[in-house]
């Protein structure tokens, strides 16, 4: 859920699985971003997708239902949603309106229990994986992600709630928080260039995280091998996360 398009974060980690033999099936919201999704989803193979506004409970019902019509169980599903108004990750924390700011958290935080809790009768026999995204936005401060950083600190939370919650029925929940990337969403945060450039800068890897690389997390999420990891958060992003300041040649 959420490849908007060829740069998504959420098309990397479709890459990755489908290179590891899955079937996968795809959302999008509106016929804008649908025109974009489905050769993408065609280009491996997946003649499913399916329109959703994860704000609508009629909307999510109808895709869960059409989708229980084509499969009988799903393994793992992947949340990459967020959304905020633009003109609020600029300027001041200070000035986010109640408005935007229910807004965000509704879509980019609360939407993960709702299709949580339409793919646990999917998952509850066998086992799943659940998987979100966040950013370092969500526990330090990060140059004009202002409530951004509020709905991932709440989209973490969540995400150890649910991992407990789901975890009785063997259905794992966790957490990819990839550094800043060149994607749709992340240049709508001002500042962006600059804040990826930093962090290039000062990851003690000297990267930034590249869609290959999430993607490869995410196959360690969904496969066998991370059959006991649940209510993670795990970070891919050069190891910028554990730096204290920038880097002495950055000083």
């Amino acid at each position: 859920m959420g490849v908007a398009n060829e740069r998504s974060i959420a098309w990397g980690i479709a890459k990755a699985i489908s290179e590891q033999g899955a079937e996968l099936a795809f959302t999008y919201q509106g016929e804008q971003f649908g025109r974009r999704l489905k050769p993408l989803a065609k280009s491996i193979g997946s003649k499913l997708t399916y329109e959703v506004d994860v704000t609508n409970d009629v909307s999510l019902d109808r895709c869960f239902n059409d989708l229980s019509q084509e499969w009988d169980s799903i393994d793992f599903l992947v949340h990459a949603i967020a959304y905020s108004d633009k003109s609020e990750l600029t300027g001041r924390f200070l000035n986010t309106t109640r408005k935007n700011f229910l807004n965000t958290l509704n879509i980019s935080t609360y939407s993960f229990i709702e299709v949580a809790r339409r793919a646990h009768p999917l998952m509850k026999d066998k086992g799943g994986s659940l998987i979100s995204l966040s950013y370092l936005g969500s526990n330090r401060v990060s140059p004009f992600y202002n409530v951004m950083g509020i709905a991932k600190a709440g989209l973490e939370s969540t995400t150890r709630y649910l991992a407990s919650d789901l975890g009785p029925d063997k259905i794992r929940v966790n957490a990819i928080s990839p550094g800043p990337m060149r994607t749709l969403a992340g240049a709508s945060v001002g500042g962006a260039r600059k804040t990826y450039k930093f962090t290039e800068l000062n990851a003690p890897l000297g990267s930034n995280a590249t869609l290959e690389a999430v993607g490869g997390t995410a196959v360690y999420l969904i496969s066998d091998a991370g059959k006991l990891t649940s209510g993670e958060i795990i970070v891919v992003d050069g190891g910028y996360h554990i730096m204290g300041m920038p880097r002495a040649e950055n000083i």
